[in-house]
C-alpha cells in the first residue's frame, strides 16, 4: 500500500481506459443511430422516439436478450475481436424477427478482466456494424472491469434489443397450417451455438487454431470465427412480401434445427424435414468426423447449415424462394407441414423443447454426400 492509500486503479480498475474505449467506438455507434435516437453516447440510458409509430393500431413490443457463449474463447485465443459483435447481434435481433417484429434498438454489456481500449472498441465496432446490417440502433451499453473474477485478457458479451410489431401481424404457431412449406435460409457456418462441443472436439484432436484445413480452404480459427449471418432485414422483407405468405420463422440456435422448429408449430401438426435437401457444410462434417460425434448429438447441438427457417403457405413457396434469391440469401425447400398421424411413434419425433407444448418435427432420409 502506498502512503496515499489504496486506489481503485491499484485494485485493478482503470476508469480512464474505459473513457478511452468510448472515444474509440463512438463514431461506429453513431452510424447506427437515426433521428429517432435522442441524446449522445455516454448517457445513463438511451432514448428512442416512438412517435413515428403512432400510426400503429395495436403496437406490441418484443424484447430479447442473449450472449455469444464460448465462441468468445476463440476470439480471445486468436486476439481478433471485431467480428464477435455480429454473433451477439444475430443471436438477439433474429429472435425478435421470428415474431415478425422489427428490431428498433439494442444495448450491449461487456465484462472483462482488464479494459484494453482498443479491444473493447473492436468488439463494439463489430456490434455497431451488425446493427447497421439489421437496421437497428445501438443506443447504449456498458463495459465493466472485473479484476480477480476474469483474467486480464478474458471477456464476455451480452445484449438486449426491443422491437415492434402490429398485433395482427405477429407471426407464429397460430398461422401455421397443414400443407405449409418449410424454406431453409442458409447459415454462414457454426454461428455461435455448440462451441463447447466444437472446442472439445478440437482439443481432443490436438488441432491448433492456425492449422490450415484443406476442406475448409482456410485456417481452422478463421472458420470458427466466421460471423453469424444476421437475417433481420431479409426476414422482414420476406414477411412484407404478401406473395410469400409467411406464417412463421424459427431461428436455429441452441438445440439445433428440429428442436427450434418445433417451437413454432401448433399442437397436432408435424413438420417433416428432408435431410437430403441440402449438403451439410464442411465445418460440420469436420466436427463429426474429428470427434466421432453421433448424428443425433450433432443435430441436437449445431445448425448444420440452416440458420433460419421460414414456414410459408404452399402457394407462397416459389415467391419466397425468389424473394430470398433477390436478397442474396441462399435458400431451398426443406420440407413441409402436415397433420400428425396418431400412429406415428414418439421415437421418430422431436417435440416439447424449451418448455413449449406444441407441434413436432421429424427428420427423414440421409444427408446428401
Amino acid at each position: 500500500m502506498t502512503s496515499e492509500g489504496l486506489t481503485y486503479a491499484a485494485a485493478g480498475v482503470d476508469t480512464e481506459a474505459g473513457d478511452k474505449a468510448v472515444e474509440l467506438m463512438k463514431d461506429a455507434v453513431r452510424r447506427t443511430q437515426g433521428p429517432a435516437v435522442l441524446g449522445g453516447v455516454g448517457g445513463f440510458a438511451g432514448l428512442y422516439d416512438l412517435s413515428a409509430f403512432k400510426g400503429y393500431r395495436a403496437p406490441l413490443l418484443a424484447t430479447s436478450t442473449d450472449g455469444v457463449g464460448t465462441k468468445v474463447a476463440i476470439a480471445q485465443a486468436m486476439d481478433k475481436h471485431d467480428t464477435i459483435g455480429f454473433d451477439l447481434v444475430g443471436m438477439v435481433v433474429d429472435d425478435i424477427v421470428v415474431m415478425g417484429a422489427k428490431p428498433l434498438f439494442m444495448t450491449d454489456y461487456i465484462a472483462t478482466g482488464k479494459v484494453v481500449p482498443e479491444r473493447i472498441a473492436d468488439i463494439v465496432r463489430g456490434i455497431a456494424q451488425a446493427c447497421e446490417v439489421a437496421d437497428t440502433a445501438l443506443v447504449g451499453g456498458e463495459t465493466a472491469e472485473h479484476p480477480g473474477l476474469l483474467d486480464p485478457d478474458e471477456y464476455d458479451v451480452a445484449g438486449a434489443a426491443t422491437g415492434i410489431v402490429e398485433a395482427d401481424k405477429v407471426l407464429g404457431p397460430d398461422r401455421v397450417q397443414p400443407g405449409d412449406v418449410l424454406i431453409a435460409l442458409a447459415s454462414s457456418g457454426l454461428h455461435s451455438n455448440g462451441y463447447s462441443l466444437v472446442r472439445a472436439v478440437i482439443k481432443h484432436a490436438g488441432w491448433s487454431l492456425d492449422r490450415h484445413v484443406d476442406d475448409l480452404g482456410r485456417a481452422l480459427g478463421e472458420e470458427l470465427l466466421e460471423p453469424t449471418r444476421v437475417y433481420a432485414s431479409d426476414c422482414l422483407a420476406l414477411a412484407a412480401d404478401e406473395a410469400a405468405q409467411v406464417h412463421a420463422f424459427t431461428h436455429v440456435t441452441g438445440g439445433g434445427l428440429a428442436a427450434n422448429l418445433a417451437r413454432v408449430l401448433p399442437a397436432g401438426l408435424v413438420a417433416t424435414v428432408d435431410r437430403a435437401s441440402w449438403v451439410v457444410p464442411a465445418v460440420f462434417q469436420m466436427v463429426r468426423s474429428l470427434g466421432g460425434v453421433p448424428r443425433r448429438d450433432l443435430e441436437n447441438t449445431l445448425n448444420l447449415g440452416v440458420g433460419m427457417v421460414a414456414v410459408v403457405g404452399a402457394e407462397g413457396a416459389d415467391a419466397a424462394l425468389a424473394r430470398l434469391s433477390a436478397l442474396g440469401v441462399p435458400a431451398w425447400t426443406l420440407g413441409s407441414v402436415e397433420t400428425l398421424d396418431a400412429s406415428t411413434t414418439q421415437e421418430d419425433l422431436v417435440a416439447g423443447t424449451k418448455g413449449v407444448s406444441g407441434g413436432a418435427v421429424r427428420l427423414v432420409n440421409d444427408y446428401r454426400p
